[in-house]
């Protein structure tokens, strides 16, 4: 926060800032000693009543992202360089790169695992794309949390005749069929494998307890059944 206002203000003095923030003046004199300290170009107008500021070219290029955010971004860059749209790809190779990069060894592994579990199948039929909807906000989160994590999932899930039920599965891997997206998962009310769309999962919530990833054959058969892959 501190950042940001002494990026976007001309004329900052740390009396200023301290008032503003209701901390002392020692305090924002700390926060700034700290802020350098993180590389942070902080530039201070010498005498009584001087001015500090943050260069404004400080930030280009950088993203200040947490974990899940750049899982977040890798896992799109995958989709969409799996998908071979041509349109604005050229940069994200190097893109994918630097953030790869920034991780440790241990979460790089990581990464990579999860973007295995993303399937690309082909695009939708015209007839399916007519009957998507938005899931629940609710819902792709705790999707997103279970998928991450390798958690059961308690879901209220209604077919394509309306009927509804609940399940409890494990939602091993992820399938796009460009704009639907599908959980592949491990149904333990029929003990086998099915698939459920996303945006037909009414509910969710995680259960914390956590599976075991199963291999993609295990899945094959149930994907071909039910149309999904040829």
């Amino acid at each position: 926060m501190l950042a940001v206002q002494l990026k976007q203000e001309a004329h900052c003095t740390v009396a200023d800032l301290a008032r503003q923030h209701g901390v002392s003046a020692r305090t924002i004199a700390r926060d700034l000693s700290l802020m350098r300290d993180q590389g942070m170009q902080i530039d201070a107008d010498r005498g009584r009543g001087g001015g500090v500021r943050l260069d404004r070219n400080w930030g280009v290029g950088r993203l200040n992202l947490s974990y899940s955010e750049a899982v977040d971004l890798l896992i799109s860059i995958a989709v969409a360089e799996q998908m071979n749209s041509p349109m604005f790809l050229a940069s994200l190779g190097s893109v994918r790169r630097q953030l790869v990069a920034s991780f440790s060894p241990a979460k790089r592994d990581r990464v990579n695992s999860l973007k295995s579990r993303i399937l690309i199948g082909v695009t939708a039929s015209t007839y399916v794309q007519q009957s998507v909807n938005t899931p629940p906000a609710r819902v792709v989160q705790s999707l997103h949390r279970a998928f991450v994590d390798q958690e059961t999932l308690e879901i209220r899930y209604r077919r394509e005749d309306g009927t509804t039920s609940d399940r409890v599965i494990e939602p091993h891997y992820l399938l796009l069929k460009y704009p639907v997206w599908y959980v592949v998962a491990q149904d333990h009310l029929r003990q086998a494998p099915r698939t459920f769309r996303c945006d037909r999962i009414l509910s969710a919530n995680g259960q914390g307890a956590q599976f075991r990833l199963l291999p993609k054959a295990t899945f094959q058969q149930s994907l071909v059944s039910d149309g999904l892959l040829g």
